[in-house]
């Protein structure tokens, strides 16, 4: 395969993920202000600080009230990670790549892009937050679902694996690094009914809200919280899973590789799938949680930088 072709693969399927997960954190984080009133001066920052992206916010709105995150998140043409230039992103790496994906795709993909061109704050405030993004996951899913049934498993459907994984994986730690250690500074709330509907609202985040409940029942603990969403092997957005099936997206790949084994430096794989396979929320939550997560994140940015210099680079 050109590196050309991967490189559009990789790169459309890590937009549509970061659009989706975006669209997922205003979404729940909506109804986490209506369930619990805020306290907070700037009840909408706690979304940039997710993102990492308050200083970038910063320079060109001078609060973090509803409007201007929402724009920001979503509208914001100037924001290269909003979820209008993350679905212009994903689209303009599609169509490159026409003859390669299936016709459902495409169109599904483009009529998206098409109607992301004509939103604006009106058309939120016509819709409503709850209506605009439940809609907006819905049309997620719809894309989820014909990539799914539609792609051969040939070596694209293998390097949009791996661009949607990286991406989930970066995404859900940087999630639970924030609610960990910045959401609710004030030791005595911890525990109290405002830190359970967080940490409920961060399983909705990640769709993981019934799974949970399934496996540990309705009482929300933040030890059975982080178990889920790093280390639990069958969760689909889970830490663990995104890594077991990114390295064997990555062995698939590597079979393909025609350069000889012996020159291709290995991928920092292995020693993040032991991380997640071996470790225990109890055992990182008593360590150093925050230092965990970023070791992941760390890791994660060694394998794209390493996917891209051996699959993706092309002149």
């Amino acid at each position: 395969m050109l590196r050309r072709i991967a490189n559009h693969l990789f790169w459309s399927a890590r937009y549509l993920e970061r659009a989706e997960w975006r669209a997922r954190l205003v979404d729940v984080h909506y109804h986490l202000l209506i369930e619990s009133p805020p306290h907070a001066t700037e009840p909408w920052a706690p979304l940039l600080a997710i993102t990492g992206e308050s200083e970038a916010f910063a320079q060109r709105y001078r609060e973090a009230d509803e409007r201007s995150v929402l724009d920001f998140f979503t509208f914001d043409v100037d924001n290269p990670s909003s979820i209008r230039r993350c679905l212009h992103a994903a689209r303009d790496n599609a169509r490159a790549l026409r003859h390669r994906i299936s016709s459902e795709l495409w169109l599904e993909l483009n009529t998206l892009y098409l109607d992301a061109q004509s939103w604006s704050p009106a058309v939120l405030g016509e819709a409503g937050v709850f209506g605009f993004f439940a809609e907006l996951k819905d049309r997620f899913y719809r894309v989820a679902g014909i990539v799914d049934g539609t792609l051969p498993r040939d070596l694209g459907y293998e390097f949009m694996t791996v661009g949607k994984l990286l991406e989930r994986n970066e995404n859900v730690t940087r999630l639970l690094d924030v609610k960990y250690h910045y959401l609710l500074p004030r030791a005595e709330d911890v525990g109290g009914p405002i830190d359970l509907l967080q940490w409920a609202a961060v399983l909705r985040s990640a769709s993981a809200l019934e799974a949970y409940r399934r496996v540990y029942g309705n009482a929300i603990a933040v030890d059975r919280v982080v178990e889920l969403l790093l280390f639990d092997p069958t969760f689909p957005r889970s830490a663990r899973f995104c890594v077991d099936h990114l390295v064997g997206a990555l062995r698939r790949i590597g079979t393909h590789n025609p350069t000889p084994p012996a020159a291709v430096p290995p991928l920092p794989t292995e020693e993040l799938a032991t991380m997640l396979s071996t470790g225990g929320a109890s055992e990182v939550i008593a360590g150093a949680l925050h230092d965990f997560l970023l070791a992941v994140q760390d890791q994660c940015a060694s394998i794209g930088t390493t996917v891209f210099d051996d699959y993706l680079r092309f002149e």
